[in-house]
């Protein structure tokens, strides 16, 4: 699978350690930093990640902070981006399957490695389950539209 990653200097250590994990995995990473941890402004990372995600250069997106709070945020302003924040495995699987969710956001400070490595292989392997849950997330997509 290919997936952007982003990060901000809050971020950069466990930005690290998941693209390590997922290229172990095989999956093919697009960083679209930071690199260094100088202070920096989030929106520019996470926005370039998302964009990357809705255009569909890469088909999924894990964005990084201190809490995950402002890279989603930033996130979900991309025009088709759906970016749960998460921080456990059942949040994790239920916005696979509930809303499609095409993002994730994490903090660094919230989760530890261990659990954020757990969160983001149960985000990326848990299908969209369809059904009436197709007809919620093409009503969420709508509201861009207004």
């Amino acid at each position: 699978m290919k997936i952007a990653l982003a990060c901000d200097h809050g971020g950069l250590a466990l930005k690290e350690a998941v693209k390590k994990h997922l290229a172990a995995q095989g999956h093919e990473v697009e960083d679209f930093g930071t690199h260094t941890e100088d202070s920096c402004d989030y929106p520019d990372f996470a926005g370039a990640a998302a964009k990357s995600v809705a255009n569909g250069t890469n088909e999924r997106g894990v964005v990084i902070c201190t809490t995950g709070i402002g890279v989603s945020i930033a996130a979900n302003k991309v025009k088709g981006i759906r970016c749960a924040l998460l921080s456990d495995l059942m949040c994790a699987r239920l916005t696979r399957q509930h809303n499609d969710s095409n993002m994730m956001a994490m903090g660094a400070g919230v989760v530890g490695e261990k659990l954020a490595l757990e969160i983001v292989d149960t985000f990326l392997s848990t299908d969209f389950e369809g059904g009436r849950h197709r007809r919620r997330v093409d009503k969420v997509m709508a509201l861009e539209q207004e």
